[in-house]
């Protein structure tokens, strides 16, 4: 295994850090000495993360129910936890997990007013008492699209993306599913557990099963997206009802969007999109 890199972007202000399939983005705000404490503590406890993980990975991918021992994994199967009535495993909130660790570094060593851990979209949030944060909300459409702005306040701790476009595989056929909760591993297995319910038997929907596309993926034999070609409105609208009707059991803030068509949910109401 290659050894953990980092570097300073460009910007002079955020870092990178990288590690396997692990890529990260980091920035935080505050006084000097207390930012330059959050990156050196940000970098220390990530240098051990991917170890830690792949010395798990057999019972990381398996339902949730047998014992985990390292902080990061004990992250990803508490996030699982909450949805015992569906099949999930802990790998549903990896990339959630590793923010809100890496995050968890920061604040300990240092006294922020903002900071943020980007893991490839799934985003962890430390917010002082009066700060705030506005992020762009962009949707994975055949040519991705930035459909608004959301103001991140207090009680938001982490923000993540799923859908059959992204990085993962999904059993649905969202374009994208972007839920807001307490913390990344929260919004990263919601998000990939409604981007699963927004389903639609047509033939327009292409699937395989997922060992074919990755001999060890934690979905096994189960169907995954792989192209979905232009459906009726009356589709998409049924199918993204389908994502709903999962978002609002969540009570989070969810936007869902296929094909042009977006949802949104806040709290479990509905709200125009």
């Amino acid at each position: 295994m290659m050894p953990p890199v980092r570097a300073l972007l460009g910007d002079g202000r955020r870092w990178h850090f990288q590690h396997g399939p692990i890529d990260l983005v980091i920035e935080a705000f505050g006084a000097p000495d207390q930012v330059v404490a959050a990156y050196e503590a940000a970098w220390q406890r990530f240098k051990s993360i991917l170890v830690e993980l792949v010395s798990e990975l057999p019972v990381l991918r398996a339902p949730t129910g047998q014992p985990l021992s390292g902080a990061v994994a004990r992250r990803m199967k508490a996030a699982c936890e909450r949805h015992r009535g569906v099949f999930v495993t802990p790998m549903a909130a990896v990339a959630g997990a590793v923010a809100d660790e890496v995050l968890a570094a920061m604040t300990a060593a240092a006294t922020l007013d903002r900071a943020y851990v980007n893991n490839g979209g799934d985003i962890a949030i430390h917010l002082a008492p009066g700060e705030s944060f506005r992020t762009g909300i962009v949707t994975l459409g055949a040519v991705p699209a930035l459909d608004g702005f959301a103001d991140i306040s207090a009680g938001v701790g982490g923000i993540a993306t799923s859908g059959w476009r992204g990085r993962s595989l999904s059993l649905g056929i969202a374009d994208s599913v972007t839920v807001l909760a307490a913390s990344a591993a929260e919004a990263d297995v919601a998000a990939t557990l409604i981007a699963n319910a927004v389903q639609m038997d047509d033939p327009a929907v292409h699937r395989q099963p997922a060992s074919s596309l990755d001999a060890d993926s934690d979905l096994g034999d189960r169907l995954v997206t792989v192209d979905v070609g232009t459906l009726s409105p009356e589709a998409v609208a049924v199918a993204l009802e389908r994502g709903l009707a999962a978002a609002r059991k969540t009570n989070l803030a969810v936007l869902l969007s296929l094909q042009g068509m977006s949802v949104m949910t806040v709290d479990g109401l509905e709200i125009a999109a």
